[in-house]
């Protein structure tokens, strides 16, 4: 009985070390990504986010045309989440450099598709190109549990070396919903 309890709180004591590791780093990543900013650039933002509030509220009749508009914006992302299967769990984005002709950032997003968790860890580099930004995905990381299945490891090889998150979130959606109807195939025969 002692031992269970001393185990349990051993768990608990772990459980909160982990989450403060989390907190420290996204406190650090938060941290450096704003020392990347002049404090005259992060006013500037600052002005600018106010006045586009203040123009944004006058431009609304109501808050009730705000709460209308925000819960037709989330029957939308239920609708999308429902046709495509995903459900994002967490982003993280931290940027990496800066600079006036190119931005670095690297993302981290997990989430599931269908019953299929996973997770992505990328960089992304933006560089302005006219009126318009072009932007690479590049060092593309996918871990996915890939189960008995070697296609879904060879397709995570596959995509991971050609970068391309388009194919990933294509062929993942395709095949989670397929291997949702093979699971609760088999579910009904057991």
């Amino acid at each position: 009985m002692d031992k269970s309890v001393y185990q349990a709180d051993e768990d608990e004591i772990q459980a909160l070390e982990e989450e403060i590791r989390l907190l420290t780093e996204k406190y650090e990543d938060l941290r450096q990504e704003s020392t990347f900013f002049s404090d005259e650039e992060i006013l500037k933002s600052i002005e600018s986010f106010q006045r586009e509030t203040q123009g944004e509220t006058k431009g609304h009749e109501s808050p009730s045309d705000l709460k209308a508009q925000l819960e037709s914006l989330g029957r939308d992302l239920s609708f999308f989440m429902m046709l495509t299967g995903f459900q994002f769990t967490s982003h993280c984005k931290k940027t990496v450099e800066k600079t006036e002709n190119r931005t670095v950032q690297k993302h981290r997003l997990s989430g599931k598709c269908h019953s299929l968790p996973f997770q992505l860890e990328f960089q992304l580099l933006e560089m302005p190109n006219n009126e318009k930004v072009s932007a690479v995905v590049s060092d593309l990381s996918i871990i996915m549990e890939s189960g008995e299945d070697p296609d879904v490891s060879k397709f995570v090889s596959s995509t991971e070396e050609n970068g391309s998150l388009l194919t990933f979130f294509r062929s993942l959606s395709a095949y989670a919903e397929w291997y949702e109807h093979r699971r609760r195939t088999f579910l009904h025969f057991k």
